[in-house]
């Protein structure tokens, strides 16, 4: 076995990979660049070695950089993750040149399968079924029309080698087709220095489905169980379960074979996932067509571990320095359901854009071991729970994987997650409920993140049914996001808790001080203005529990819990369910955060109520003449200059951020008055491109 292990990446994964090193007693090397000097995988490590400057293709994209770094640390393998120099074949033969293990598949077999084109010419000739399209390259924009034509509208341009949702555009039209098939070039050549675009017919109410297979050098393959990835957004992941509500046991069988013939084919061994993707519309199970095969450890992992009770990252270890896989194809067993949910740095109320900065307040959830699992903690990383050891647990339970602390920095230079969220049960339903219970829990002040988002989706009725498709985001909020919906109830219950932490708020601060046994004036009624209603409050009885009423009417509110000033969270009961709010002080307003939705409260004394009618709200300005940057990036391109009429909805402006393009377009008809960026640019967010007038 190896005595020292260098990870060549940053972030949570690098902690993941750390933690399963400390667990076997091998001593970590980190790498950083500067713009991680102080993050937790530096921490971690019982070693660290600076690359260099921020952007990736001055630190972690230099091979020759980490190599340097084995040899001064005396590293004999290296874990690469994922992304980053993962699946670069160039990579894993340096190291084998320099006879340093490279813990994933032999170069051979990433070669094979990093190439799209070349890999879906495998996968046919190995009889896994591959999706219609044309896999020759393509010259230029004009033979990119008549191809996707050809095979018929709608088709996915993809860039060849790309991957992690970069490097993709859905075409419907010729239209799509050329505005995008250069901009899907430039991803690929700026995220992978590859800009080769295939073309492949899109199948419609798609659903995202993949297979974990795990291999050694001995020949021996197996495949885990299957991971649902179908709820994405710009081809992007968001939430991964395992197994999925859709597989049968025949149809994962069958998929499972597949994926193990694919990898038999190219000689694969170590951790590797084939993904596929299957027409929902067909029950039978038979129409799954071949994706692509990531050739390294994904970042949906930890659902996998959680149904089959394995450590995948031990397990590339041990394959890497030769052992044999201790199990085989009829040892394993799913054990309950996991789902797990990316918690991003973008702001969903703004159409998602990508959000940065420094988190001024990180509290996850705090993890729950798996009963019977032996589960550890450790690290200064503020979340995972710990590696599972075996299946014997029988209660669900919260895991955070994570790379990030209070304090730290969410960066422009790389990708915008800040943890993911696994919860594991018995049944698909209470791996829901344990993921809506710790999203609730989770607080970030700083950048904007998805939280609620990711809240409203695991209440979504649709998702709850497991009616998924890749489509699912589009379909369900073709506006955007505002919020997931409250029932009347619930906003009645948040009134009780707005009035309980008014009048706390109030006694503290000396104003009202006896109020509950006061005149008329100091009454413990409140006024409570919230999602657009005006509800009285009156409690009976304020010690460990209360009763309120609302407009002296209806069932009584049973509010058990505490709050006092300066706490940033409510956890308590209402109506014999646990709840948990944010709470957030905003000027004269209260901010209630639950349930996927933040809510802005008035709270009035009765007596307040009248007056406050009278208080003038500030109109903000109308700046939709101005194109604002939405986040801070890069002017790839400007397609407009001064004096030129534009219609709304016309591309006006590229920005690219955290390595994905983002076409800016215009709100409204008009004509440019003024250009203040241009191309090449570095902007920050809300700094005017241009005037319409």
């Amino acid at each position: 076995m190896f005595k020292k292990i260098l990870i060549a990446n940053r972030g949570e994964i690098a902690c993941r990979v750390i933690r399963s090193c400390k667990k076997m007693g091998i001593a970590t090397v980190a790498v950083y660049s500067d713009a991680d000097a102080r993050a937790p995988h530096v921490m971690m490590a019982d070693e660290a070695v600076r690359l260099g400057p921020p952007p990736a293709s001055e630190s972690y994209l230099r091979a020759d950089l980490i190599l340097l770094a084995c040899k001064e640390t005396g590293a004999e393998a290296v874990h690469p993750g994922y992304g980053f120099l993962s699946e670069r074949t160039s990579f894993a033969q340096l190291l084998a040149d320099n006879g340093i293990a490279f813990i994933g598949p032999p170069p051979n077999a990433i070669a094979a399968m990093g190439d799209k084109i070349e890999s879906k010419k495998l996968a046919s000739q190995a009889g896994v079924n591959v999706v219609p399209g044309y896999l020759g390259e393509i010259a230029d924009t004009d033979e990119a029309v008549r191809i996707a034509s050809d095979i018929g509208y709608p088709v996915m341009m993809k860039a060849s080698a790309g991957g992690g949702g970069k490097g993709m555009r859905l075409a419907w039209s010729e239209q799509d087709v050329r505005e995008g098939f250069e901009a899907t070039k430039r991803e690929g050549l700026a995220s992978f220095g590859d800009d080769r675009v295939f073309i492949e017919k899109f199948i419609e109410s798609p659903r995202h489905i993949e297979i974990q297979v795990l291999g050694d050098s001995q020949g021996n393959i197996v495949y885990l169980g299957e991971r649902e990835c179908s709820i994405q957004r710009r081809h992007q992941k968001v939430v991964e379960e395992a197994p999925s509500p859709f597989v049968t046991p025949e149809m994962r069988k069958a998929m499972g074979e597949q994926a193990v013939a694919l990898a038999r084919a190219v000689g694969y061994y170590s951790a590797g996932t084939v993904e596929l993707i299957v027409s929902g519309a067909d029950t039978s199970g038979k129409s799954f067509y071949f994706l692509e095969m990531n050739t390294r450890l994904q970042v949906e992992h930890p659902v996998t571990e959680a149904i089959t009770g394995l450590d995948l990252v031990e397990q590339m270890i041990r394959v890497a320095a030769g052992e044999p896989l201790g199990f085989t194809q009829d040892d394993v067993k799913l054990n309950g359901w996991a789902i797990e949910n990316r918690v991003y740095a973008e702001d969903p109320y703004r159409g998602f854009l990508p959000s940065t900065g420094r988190l001024v307040r990180y509290r996850p959830p705090v993890p729950s071991a798996p009963a019977k699992a032996g589960a550890q903690m450790d690290g200064p990383g503020a979340g995972d729970s710990g590696l599972l050891l075996s299946q014997e647990h029988d209660a669900p339970y919260t895991r955070v994987d994570d790379g990030v602390r209070e304090g730290g920095e969410v960066s422009i230079f790389y990708d915008p997650m800040i943890a993911k969220l696994i919860t594991w049960a018995p049944t698909r339903e209470e791996a829901v409920d344990a993921q809506i219970a710790a999203l609730d829990a989770f607080e970030i002040d700083g950048p904007g993140h998805n939280i609620d988002f990711l809240s409203a989706l695991m209440q979504h009725p649709r998702f709850r049914e497991g009616r998924l498709t890749t489509g699912f985001i589009a379909e369900e909020y073709p506006e955007g996001f505002h919020g997931a919906p409250a029932s009347d109830r619930l906003i009645e219950g948040l009134a009780a808790i707005a009035a309980m932490i008014g009048l706390e708020a109030d006694a503290r601060a000396g104003d009202i001080d006896g109020q509950l046994n006061g005149g008329p004036e100091l009454s413990p009624e409140r006024v409570v203005r919230i999602a657009g209603r005006e509800l009285h409050v009156a409690f009976d009885g304020y010690e460990e529990g209360l009763l309120a009423t609302i407009n002296g009417e209806g069932e009584p509110i049973d509010l058990q819990g505490a709050w006092e000033p300066g706490q940033a969270l409510f956890e308590g009961q209402l109506d014999g369910e646990p709840i948990t709010v944010r709470i957030e002080r905003k000027g004269r307003k209260w901010k209630l955060t639950t349930r996927g939705a933040a809510h802005l409260v008035d709270v009035w004394p009765a007596h307040v109520a009248a007056l406050a009618t009278h208080m003038i709200d500030k109109v903000p300005p109308d700046l939709s003449r101005f194109l604002l940057c939405p986040m801070p990036g890069l002017l790839v391109s400007l397609n407009v200059g001064a004096g030129d009429t534009v219609e709304a909805g016309q591309p006006l402006a590229v920005v690219e951020a955290m390595k994905m393009e983002n076409i800016l377009r215009a709100e409204k008809a008009g004509t440019v008055k003024r250009v203040d960026a241009k191309p090449g640019d570095s902007l920050a967010v809300d700094a005017v491109i241009l005037e319409l007038e």
